[in-house]
């Protein structure tokens, strides 16, 4: 059974909630930064994928990889 405190926790969170959802809603749509080097390989990101994919992580092929095989996982 629910009592008030149960009732004040969910209080809060709702608060929490809406201003977390206001503040997201401020902040200006900025693309991550890309790395200069692959996080899986290390090896180096090119700057033409760099430019073209902003804030992207992984090389050409090690991004291929992980969406293969999160393609074969969503089975």
């Amino acid at each position: 059974m629910a009592d008030i405190a149960d009732f004040a926790n969910d209080l809060v969170q709702e608060r929490i909630d809406q201003a977390l959802a206001a503040r997201s809603a401020f902040k200006p749509a900025l693309p991550g930064h890309s790395l200069l080097f692959c996080e899986s390989c290390d090896d180096p990101i090119p700057e033409a994928r760099r430019q073209a994919q902003q804030g992207c992580t992984q090389c050409v092929n090690c991004q291929s990889i992980d969406e293969m095989r999160e393609a074969r996982h969503a089975r």
